[in-house]
């Protein structure tokens, strides 16, 4: 099952590589200036950069808050 796991995950990334790859090259093939070029491609890439990270969370379950409450808590009851 370990192998179907990283199998599985090393498909993802291919499959995510290639797909970064394949809209760098229509985004450097379409017709625009050079700032439009880059206005573009950083917001394509501040989206992708959220969506990783909306993923990443999904992936942990959304424990990030809830590591923050409890390392608030723990402060509290320290009393710092």
């Amino acid at each position: 099952m370990s192998d179907e796991r990283s199998s599985a995950g090393t498909n993802l990334i291919l499959f995510l590589v290639g797909v970064a790859a394949g809209a760098l090259l229509v985004a450097l093939t379409t017709p625009k200036s050079g700032p439009e070029l880059r206005a573009d491609l950083k917001e394509k890439a501040t989206r992708i950069k959220r969506k990783a990270e909306a993923f990443g969370q999904s992936l942990r379950g959304g424990c990030a808050p809830e590591q923050d409450r409890d390392e608030e808590y723990e402060d509290e009851e320290v009393g710092i």
